[in-house]
């Protein structure tokens, strides 16, 4: 039994590094940091707030491309993370705080999205085969002192 829960403990972490993977890579704008996370299978599924679903490992990197070559920065923070892990498939469901620098002479924009993100272990690790974030009408705002508080309907994205 003791083993198992080791194992468990285990995969748990390796599972939650590679979802740490995945928002270090969305923050940083990286896409070869991006694309170690995915598994570059053409089953692979991507809906990004306020997109279409997007199918296939070709058309997710793109998307991510084009995402990262808007020139906006941003700093994301996964909160409220849980772990399911059935065999070789582990669900992660989170917020996902979000700053995002529209502007550099103006504070960010803030929002959160409540995400769900899908790993199948494969290729020696946990990739990603499915991520889905939808915006979450009561978002904090950002202020510039303190991080994220209650703020307007109009400074939201």
């Amino acid at each position: 039994m003791k083993d198992n829960l080791e194992n468990t403990a285990e995969m748990i972490e390796a599972v939650e590094q590679a979802n740490e993977r995945f928002y270090r890579a969305l923050e940083n704008a990286d896409l070869e940091a991006m694309s170690s996370v995915w598994l570059h299978d053409p089953l692979v599924k991507c809906v990004h707030p306020g997109w279409d679903l997007i199918i296939g490992w070709e058309k997710v990197r793109e998307s991510w491309a084009q995402i990262f070559g808007g020139n906006v920065g941003m700093r994301v923070a996964a909160t409220d993370v849980d772990i399911k892990i059935e065999g070789d498939f582990a669900l992660v469901s989170c917020y996902e705080m979000l700053a995002v620098f529209l502007d550099s002479n103006k504070p960010p924009v803030s929002a959160r999205t409540t995400a769900t993100n899908l790993f199948q272990l494969a290729d020696g690790g946990w990739r990603m085969i499915h991520h889905h974030a939808s915006q979450v009408p009561d978002a904090p705002m950002v202020n510039e002192t303190s991080g994220f508080s209650t703020g307007s309907d109009s400074d939201r994205v």
